[in-house]
């Protein structure tokens, strides 16, 4: 983990999270609720928007932490245990979106296109068990890349 802190792997991690991120946001439309946001302020779930948009952090962190750690890994030994776990784990984060509640990310848009209408919104938890999830996939993915 100390040799992801290192130049010049900080400078990708920081990169792919910045980039991961922006890709999220553009593909789940999280730019247009956010004047939704300040306009209905008042009535805004804060606890649930703080936890999703925590979680997308944390997702988007665990997405380059893994990234760089099975690029290092693969330099080192030509194989890498761990690397379809953090796909998958990469690709749910890109499904949910940045909040499952409000937007709408990609899989219910594909169902959409199938005439299926669904929402992470009729989930128990508003689809943050969805995150949390993903973000326990990645764990696993990094722990199994790492070694540990």
């Amino acid at each position: 983990m100390k040799e992801i802190f290192k130049k010049p792997y900080i400078y990708w991690l920081i990169s792919i999270f910045i980039f991961y991120l922006i890709l999220n946001i553009l593909l789940s439309g999280f730019y247009n609720t956010i004047p939704l946001i300040a306009i209905y302020f008042s009535s805004v779930n804060w606890f649930k928007l703080g936890i999703s948009l925590s979680l997308t952090l944390v997702i988007g962190f665990l997405v380059s932490v893994n990234g760089i750690l099975i690029y290092i890994k693969y330099k080192e030994r030509k194989k890498c245990k761990g690397a379809g776990t953090s796909s998958v784990g990469t690709i749910g984060g890109l499904i949910v979106g940045v909040c499952p509640l409000c937007i709408t990310g990609i899989f219910p848009l594909i169902f959409g296109l199938i005439g299926i209408s669904f929402s992470f919104g009729t989930l128990p938890f508003q689809g943050i068990e969805i995150q949390v999830l993903i973000a326990l996939i990645l764990f696993i993915s990094y722990r199994q890349i790492s070694g540990n």
